[in-house]
């Protein structure tokens, strides 16, 4: 908190800890961040309201802190009865009296009660407890994030992607007709009213490397010239011309003078890009295409009605964000999608996932991890950014808890028992119960240090800082190159959510064994929701938006940590002799998965599609459909003529066929 305050007050330093409202054209410091008050950033987060994190940030980082809120109401609530009934309860007796080796807040667990004590009744009410609060606050959360999607959903604000559909596994065109003119017909037929045009998915490899050396070179030039213009500043009146060599990676070959060589290959690649730009659009079509509306519930309905009686041709769905789009995986067939990649079918991986690594060799490959997740998601051919990262968040909480929670729990007594386990699959809920209480001291620290010394780190931003002064020193030229040096990224959900779900799976599996997790848990959701409340607002721009798709999978996960939790609570007080009696936790389980059940039959299809309730409110202004239309127009295809009546061209009118414009 001193370093944030003393290095966020310095103006060299605005660009690191207030990108966000730099980026939106506002004063870094208003409402007081630049004030000497160490505490002054606390009490601007807690006075921002949902909607000035949804006007900075987004719908789906307001979601974020709804899950935040949540998980610290529920460790909040559950510690209230908790804490002052179960403590006492296990310091009062004296199991661990027989035991060689004990600490002193070893007396304060469930370990300390004997085996068979009717005290243990207190625990199982307790899980109960925890229980309740849980399907309570998570069905208050689902309702309110519902309603936060649809507020954004109906605002007046243009969004492209609500006016158009995605569609994919196309039928082959028949002969003597193009596949433009093939989906045109097809969706004018449907729809003669509202259909407004369509746009034809190309194969974008080849134009895509022209057009990333096109710009390359071009950022290449403006560094030179920005060299060029400061020699003549520090040196002779004529400045001192830069020069490169023409060979790999500009270490080797012959030497030239840089601007004239760059404005040479621009020259060169202007043309190619723009002959590759025509051959893309008219050989290069593929199977898939995006048809636009002239209005919303149009669109809504397209994206939820069965066009074609096979359901593996003319498969259509509600289109992705235009910055979201995943452009390679558009292609891939009906069949291929849904039997995707799956992660332990890749022998390397699986081996990894058996293994029990040592913590250090852990963190370094939970760094790499989410990367090798994010391309197996998208070799799933996920067609937008915003759903890859939901399903590598998905596996990355699941890895997590396995080898993390899991892992550490049971620690090698897993792999020395894993062929009796094998053999006898029961058995791991009596393990994993028995292992519990022995690593209750390990997690408390776990936690701790999770949210002081990763709070801290977020808080200071002392890493990209230090980056950051680096590159403006020694690499960046150009206003764009220190733009680029700065720009903060986004929250990356993909490793967020799953490290707070990793949290509260802890809290709440040792809630009732080891309630003095509770408190550590509040802190860590406490401070988080503090902490990148200020970051939200300040630092984070979002990458996407999905308005709050995220949630459904938080609360399968949410619920997926209480089953767990249940089912080790009805383990752990068999072996302390009071089966008969656990037997009463049998319905939590069952309870669970039918809360589950009932959520995702209530809410998920609202997620999942737009309701038409909610596309059908009016705008306050009438669509730009030109604008919507191009906004789908990869940036290595956009050019002046990228749009003519070429019935031919993947992104021609339907002129052909009548005309909507």
């Amino acid at each position: 908190m001193l370093l944030f305050t003393r290095l966020s007050r310095r103006p060299g330093n605005s660009v690191v800890y207030y990108p966000n409202r730099i980026l939106k054209g506002l004063d870094p410091w208003e409402g007081g961040s630049r004030s000497r008050n160490p505490f002054a950033w606390i009490r601007e987060a807690f006075s921002s309201s949902e909607q000035d994190v949804i006007n900075m940030s987004g719908v789906d980082t307001a979601v974020y802190f709804v899950f935040l809120s949540t998980a610290l109401a529920i460790l909040f609530l559950s510690g209230l009865i908790l804490l002052p009934v179960l403590l006492p309860v296990a310091a009062t007796d004296d199991n661990l009296k027989t035991q060689k080796t004990f600490s002193e807040i070893d007396k304060l667990f469930m370990g300390n009660v004997k085996d068979g004590s009717p005290r243990l009744w207190a625990f199982l009410f307790a899980a109960y407890w925890v229980s309740l609060v849980t399907y309570f606050l998570l069905w208050k959360a689902y309702v309110h994030v519902s309603v936060l999607r649809a507020n954004a959903l109906m605002a007046p604000g243009l969004k492209p992607e609500q006016f158009a559909v995605l569609v994919r596994d196309i039928p082959p065109s028949t002969e003597g007709q193009t596949r433009k003119q093939q989906v045109d017909s097809y969706f004018k037929s449907i729809y003669p009213e509202t259909f407004y045009r369509s746009m034809v998915v190309t194969d974008n490899k080849e134009v895509n490397k022209i057009y990333e050396k096109l710009e390359g070179y071009k950022k290449k030039l403006a560094h030179a010239e920005a060299v060029y213009d400061e020699s003549k500043k520090t040196g002779k009146s004529k400045g001192l011309r830069p020069t490169t060599k023409i060979g790999t990676l500009g270490l080797v070959g012959r030497k030239v003078e840089s601007i004239e060589h760059y404005n040479e290959k621009i020259k060169e690649l202007i043309p190619k890009l723009e002959a590759e730009q025509k051959a893309t659009l008219r050989e290069k079509q593929q199977a898939c295409a995006f048809a636009f509306f002239t209005n919303r519930v149009a669109a809504a309905s397209a994206a939820q009605s069965l066009h074609a009686q096979m359901v593996d041709t003319w498969t259509v769905m509600e289109a992705p964000e235009p910055r979201q789009i995943i452009w390679s995986n558009l292609k891939i067939k009906y069949f291929q999608r849904i039997s995707p990649a799956s992660i332990l079918d890749i022998a390397a991986v699986k081996t990894v996932l058996e293994a029990y690594l040592p913590q250090i060799a852990l963190l370094v490959f939970l760094g790499l991890l989410p990367k090798l997740l994010l391309a197996l998601s998208k070799a799933e051919g996920i067609p937008s950014v915003g759903h890859a990262v939901r399903a590598t968040s998905g596996k990355y909480f699941y890895f997590t808890v396995l080898n993390v929670f899991i892992g550490v729990t049971l620690g090698a007594t897993l792999f020395r028992t894993f062929k009796s386990i094998q053999k006898e699959p029961n058995s791991i809920v009596k393990l994993l119960a028995s292992s519990l209480p022995g690593n209750a001291s390990f997690f408390l620290t776990f936690v701790a240090l999770k949210f002081f010394v990763g709070y801290g780190l977020e808080l200071s931003r002392l890493v990209p800082l230090i980056i950051f002064h680096l590159k403006k020193k020694y690499l960046c030229k150009t206003e764009a190159e220190l733009k680029q040096a700065w720009l903060p990224g986004d929250l990356g959900y993909a490793t967020r959510i799953p490290g707070d779900m990793l949290v509260i799976t802890i809290a709440l599996c040792y809630s009732v064994i080891a309630p003095l997790i509770i408190p550590f848990g509040v802190v860590y959701f406490g401070l988080g929701w503090l902490v990148l409340r200020n970051q939200a607002l300040k630092v984070y721009v979002p990458s996407f938006e999905s308005y709050g798709r995220m949630w459904p999978h938080i609360n399968s996960r949410v619920i997926a940590a209480l089953v767990l939790f249940q089912v080790t609570m009805f383990g752990y007080l068999g072996l302390k002799k009071f089966s008969s009696r656990a037997l009463f936790l049998i319905p939590l389980p069952i309870l669970s998965l039918l809360f589950a059940s009932v959520c995702k039959k209530k809410f998920y299809r609202s997620f999942s599609d737009t309701a038409l309730e909610v596309a059908s409110r009016e705008l306050k202004e009438i669509p730009d459909m030109e604008s919507v239309f191009r906004s789908f127009i990869p940036p290595s295809l956009s050019s002046e003529n990228a749009d003519d009546d070429n019935s031919e061209d993947a992104f021609s009118r339907v002129s052909r066929i009548g005309s909507l414009a």
